[in-house]
């Protein structure tokens, strides 16, 4: 009897692995256009996520090639910024009203000076920073840390 089921068993198993054999290959027949295809872009896709991620990264300055560790810069406080610069603490006054979007007006009837006044220190500001231009005093002035 357990000779029976066994033989049984097997047949089938054969039976079911040959009709999955004739129906993959009528699979492939009739899909395989669309099946190359299909791995086509699924291997395409694989390279653009891979490379996507490659070309995105951000450096890390923590990992080094050449296996030392940079040091970050050292920040100056303001202070030692305004000394550096030498900017008088009136001129760091002005720069920051500059930079809140005062008119040199607005920052005369603020600071309870002269138009001529602003003027004069708007123009050392914009020597000692080495700038041509207000806009370009406050982005200096942020960049340095001053702001």
């Amino acid at each position: 009897m357990k000779k029976t089921i066994l033989l049984y068993s097997l047949a089938l198993a054969i039976l079911l692995g040959l009709l999955k054999a004739v129906e993959y290959r009528f699979l492939l027949r009739d899909l395989s256009t669309e099946l190359y295809v299909s791995i086509v872009a699924l291997f395409f896709s694989a390279l653009g996520i891979w490379a996507g991620l490659k070309l995105t990264r951000r450096f890390n300055p923590a990992v080094s090639t050449d296996g030392t560790v940079p040091q970050p810069p050292v920040r100056l406080e303001p202070i030692q910024l305004l000394e550096k610069y030498n900017l008088s603490k009136r001129e760091y006054e002005v720069l920051t009203l500059i930079a809140q979007g005062y008119s040199n007006q607005e920052i005369a009837e603020t600071l309870f000076v002269s138009l001529n006044t602003i003027k004069t220190h708007s123009s050392n500001v914009f020597l000692k920073l080495d700038v041509k231009r207000r806009t370009q005093a406050v982005q200096k002035a942020k960049e340095i840390g001053l702001l």
